[in-house]
């Protein structure tokens, strides 16, 4: 008898494809926590954190604006598909995620389309994934893009502005304030500064 046909068929697993954008990476340095083109095997009935505290996150973002804890991907499944299918949920009390344009508030949970951009401050995620046929576990695999994915789906600049959770606004005293990629309007600003000219 042939050895091979006692040998049990490797699963295929789903793979969730994790690329990375901000306007400030050059140095890559939020990125050093991640584990960059490999991909980590994940079990199903876990959810995968991601925010910038490493030990309660399952992949980490250094980076103080980023909240503790800021989302969440879970797999799950349905009665009428064998595909794993995957949900996203906001754990930050204090900054939203949008799902390919649409916002969630604290908790709330969206589920995923094969090809979703998600953000959060001025970060921007585009995940795939790929269907396999493995029940109990998924791979991760995080990579970083070089161009923003929102340009290329013709989804608009996001407007909202990263808070920590565990501090006030006042935090931005002593980390600048990150700038949107978008133009910014300067008559009003000029205008304002030629006015308390004249009237100091």
């Amino acid at each position: 008898m042939d050895a091979t046909q006692n040998v049990e068929t490797e699963e295929l697993m789903t793979c969730l494809q994790i690329q990375l954008y901000h306007p400030l990476q050059a140095s890559r340095a939020p990125y050093r926590l991640l584990p960059l083109d490999t991909r980590r095997k994940h079990p199903a009935e876990d959810p995968v954190r991601l925010g910038r505290d490493a030990q309660a996150c399952t992949f980490a973002l250094a980076d103080p604006r980023v909240s503790r804890k800021q989302l969440a991907l879970q797999a799950y499944r349905t009665a009428s598909s064998s595909d794993m299918l995957f949900s996203v949920q906001n754990l930050s009390q204090k900054g939203r995620v949008t799902v390919n344009g649409s916002a969630l508030e604290y908790l709330e949970r969206a589920q995923l389309p094969e090809k979703a951009l998600i953000r959060f401050g001025e970060y921007e995620m585009l995940i795939l994934h790929d269907n396999g046929d493995a029940k109990g576990s998924f791979e991760v695999e995080f990579g970083v893009l070089t161009v923003s994915p929102s340009r290329e789906m013709g989804v608009g600049t996001p407007n909202t502005t990263p808070v920590m959770e565990s501090g006030s606004d006042n935090f931005n005293n002593s980390i600048p304030p990150l700038r949107s990629p978008g133009p910014m309007e300067m008559d009003e600003t000029v205008m304002y500064q030629s006015c308390s000219v004249f009237l100091s």
